[in-house]
């Protein structure tokens, strides 16, 4: 071989090196192996603190205490905080109007779970937080006070808000050429005029009250969405006309990202919370106990794409254990990797730092 030939070869495979990505494979037994990954691929990017007790729960029923040391043990090893109030105060200042975005269902027992959100509701007092300033909400003040959430707030003396009964915001919304059957309390129903239906308005709890927001969501299946998780309970509970995309998963996998991505949106997320006490691998909004395993955890990020992607990779797991072939699709991957390209968070798993506490 010619001294230009084997120039012209080296080149050839450094470029190649270079442009092509390490297989997963490789990276996986990087990890295993406990290589530094700055050689082989990318350093992780997102980080994501795991407080496990397996106390935490009884007969699937959560030990209030033992819960609020978890939130509270998760929270500050992720803030790097010695105190409670202090990992709060790092987040969320006295000033701050906090909603504390929960995900209810007919199921009591399905969304997000009293005692997760009544330790959140605690360390924000605690970092002399005015009560009056912290807002539990979803999209129906009445799911709300179905699953139990008026007691709560009554106890502490928090508010509860819907952000359908709060109207929505004419000059806020999130637009898409794609159609949709405007039902009763959406913001155009029953209006006259051209483009009817192409706009989801964002809700005026969200553009005229809230200044920072924080995610509580339950580790529960969505067939389309693959979690009922950070990025789906925020999106679709903040806007209306969202029928136009909840019934086909690609509409969906485009819709929810450029939602969360909205500045009044996804940038006053300041912390991700999963409560996965108990993980529903079946029966999205109805409470199936039969379909759940408890893993006794809570799960807290800034990233609420990295959440999602684990707690996705959770009920694969959990339904391969029971035998049960995976909902994964490729419009849910798409969804997140969606996520991605708009900068909301890491979708890639080898990118994520896991850190578990027991």
């Amino acid at each position: 071989m010619s001294r230009n030939a084997r120039l012209n070869a080296t080149i050839t495979t450094i470029i190649c090196w270079l442009c092509c990505p390490l297989p997963p494979a490789v990276l996986a037994q990087t990890h295993s192996n406990g290589t530094a990954l700055s050689a082989l691929g990318p350093r992780p990017r997102a980080r994501v603190v795991i407080a496990e007790d397996a106390g935490a729960t009884r007969a699937f029923k959560p030990d209030p205490a033992r819960v609020r040391s978890l939130v509270n043990s998760a929270l500050t090893n992720l803030t790097s905080q010695t105190s409670v109030a202090a990992a709060w105060r790092s987040l969320v200042s006295t000033q701050d109007i906090i909603g504390i975005k929960i995900f209810t269902s007919p199921s009591p027992g399905a969304g997000t779970r009293v005692p997760v959100v009544d330790a959140v509701v605690q360390g924000l007092l605690s970092a002399r937080i005015p009560p009056d300033h912290i807002i539990i909400w979803d999209k129906h003040l009445a799911d709300l006070r179905r699953a139990g959430y008026a007691t709560l707030a009554s106890r502490h003396h928090v508010r509860l808000a819907g952000s359908a009964d709060a109207g929505w915001d004419a000059k806020t919304f999130y637009e898409n050429p794609l159609l949709g059957q405007l039902v009763y309390g959406d913001f155009e129903f029953k209006k006259e005029g051209e483009h009817l239906g192409r706009k989801s308005f964002v809700s005026k709890l969200v553009t005229q009250q809230l200044s920072k927001i924080i995610n509580v969501t339950p580790l529960l299946n969505h067939n389309s969405a693959g979690v009922c998780g950070n990025l789906y309970s925020l999106a679709v509970g903040s806007v209306d006309n969202t029928l136009r995309f909840e019934g086909d998963p690609a509409r969906l996998a485009q819709a929810v990202p450029e939602i969360y991505a909205l500045p009044v949106l996804g940038d006053r997320v300041v912390l991700n919370v999963v409560d996965a006490l108990l993980c529903q691998y079946e029966g999205e909004q109805v409470g199936r106990l039969h379909y759940s395993s408890a893993l006794n955890q809570v799960r807290v990020s800034t990233d609420p794409v990295a959440l999602d992607v684990l707690s996705i990779q959770e009920l694969n797991v959990q339904r391969a254990l029971k035998g049960i072939s995976s909902h994964s699709s490729t419009n849910a991957t798409d969804l997140y990797r969606n996520a991605s390209l708009v900068e909301i968070g890491i979708s890639d798993p080898h990118q994520i730092q896991v850190e578990t506490l027991k």
